[in-house]
């Protein structure tokens, strides 16, 4: 009897997947632990091993498939001493077709979407030309139009017929007389042509969209901002580099003094650092914060796992091998699975001040923006510095208002003390 090969659940979060690529074809030869699939979950695109030996026989679901939920039937491999025979007879377990559940691609309305079967899902599909007709004004035989419009049309010896009006229901006024080059009827019902494409959702935008409207509609955010000045941090940022040489074993971002920075705030205030369930609220032991990264159709977040007992150089190579993994999708599961707090930095998009939205189950997310350059006074005197605005986003069913201050305190304590940061 054949093997099923059943789509795998490769995240906890993963209840469906894209098929982007069959490794093995029919009739290939596989062996134990050899890669037969990739499958695309909602957060990377990963590699599936054969946990049997035999001959590819049938793929279920074709490759470049969306939308095959776990444990679908998705191929048959033949044991040994079996034969195609042996699939003609052959009646899945599930007893539904294979490929019941997987998505068709989007279709206009006017037009269907052609692309080709071995596309990537993240592809874009051009559509073609939709033409927006509006009403016709001769549709009734008589046209539509406002006074002014007649008027206008009248001086210039204008058919209104042979213009296709804006207005409402449309009306012809008089942007559309003046606007009128001539021409008959129908070739002005083509004007103004509306293009459009469609970019499918891949897993991982259909995810996100998930979490985030989840989370934007059941946990009770609330904001908390504050301003750090940040001089002395770039300041030891330029001594380290320089440091390193010419040819550096490491380059020090901004963003790796902020990790560490949150990691030993949270150190100093742990309630900050949890999350929320209906039984109690959960305290990490472990700081592991995860820090947003922007990828090819959506956004992810490797996590820095005990944070707050890496050096900053430790962090700012684990930062860079992580983000490398993200954008090439091939990031583990326990890479981005997990972690307590997180960190999303737009300031490097010139970002001055924005609010992110929490990321569940964790507790808090820091929104950090772009440093400028301020008048400030100090000791009664008018300076300028480097100031940094980030926002704490908090659900509030965990952390408190004082929490959260407590939290962007220290926080700040080490931005503007960034020595501490070494020992």
């Amino acid at each position: 009897m054949p093997i099923e090969i059943l789509m795998p659940a490769l995240s906890p979060t993963m209840t469906e997947g894209n098929l982007a690529k069959w490794t093995k074809k029919e009739g290939d030869k596989v062996k134990a632990g050899d890669v037969i699939a990739e499958i695309e979950t909602d957060k990377a695109t990963m590699e599936v091993e054969s946990i049997d030996d035999g001959v590819m026989g049938k793929h279920m679901v074709p490759a470049g498939a969306q939308g095959v939920k776990v444990n679908e039937l998705i191929a048959l491999l033949l044991a040994e001493g079996e034969n195609k025979k042996a699939l003609e007879s052959y009646k899945p377990k599930a007893g539904a077709a294979a490929n019941k559940n997987v998505k068709e691609e989007p279709k206009q309305a006017v037009q269907q979407v052609a692309a080709s079967a071995g596309a990537s899902s993240s592809a874009q599909m051009q559509v073609g030309t939709i033409q927006n007709y509006g009403s016709s004004p001769m549709a009734s035989g008589k046209t539509r139009a406002s006074p002014l419009a007649k008027r206008i049309a009248q001086e210039k010896g204008v058919n209104l017929a042979a213009i296709q009006g804006t207005g409402p229901h449309g009306r012809v006024v008089r942007a559309d007389v003046e606007e009128f080059k001539g021409g008959s009827a129908r070739g002005q019902l083509f004007r103004n042509p509306v293009e459009t494409s469609a970019i499918p959702n891949n897993q991982i935008r259909r995810v996100i969209a998930k979490k985030l409207t989840e989370a934007k509609q059941t946990v009770p955010h609330f904001y908390l901002t504050i301003e750090c000045e940040l001089d002395k941090l770039l300041d030891i940022r330029k001594d380290l580099n320089e440091e390193a040489g010419e040819k550096p074993a490491y380059k020090i971002s901004v963003n790796d003094m902020i990790i560490k920075a949150s990691a030993l705030a949270l150190r100093k205030v742990p309630a900050a650092n949890a999350s929320w369930t209906d039984e109690a609220i959960l305290r990490y032991n472990n700081i592991d914060i995860s820090v947003a990264v922007a990828i090819d159709g959506g956004l992810i977040t490797p996590i820095i796992k005990n944070a707050d007992q890496k050096s900053v150089i430790e962090i700012s190579g684990e930062m860079k091998a992580l983000a490398a993994k993200a954008r090439a999708g091939k990031l583990q599961p326990e890479e981005f699975q997990g972690g307590g707090f997180s960190i999303s930095n737009l300031g490097m998009y010139g970002i001055k001040h924005f609010a992110a939205i929490v990321n569940p189950p964790q507790g808090a997310i820091l929104a950090v923006g772009a440093g400028e350059e301020k008048v400030i006074t100090r000791g009664g005197q008018i300076k300028t510095a480097n100031i940094m605005e980030v926002t704490l986003s908090v659900d509030h069913r965990v952390v408190d208002g004082a929490v959260g201050a407590e939290f962007l305190a220290a926080f700040k304590g080490y931005i503007e003390k960034p020595s501490l940061l070494l020992i």
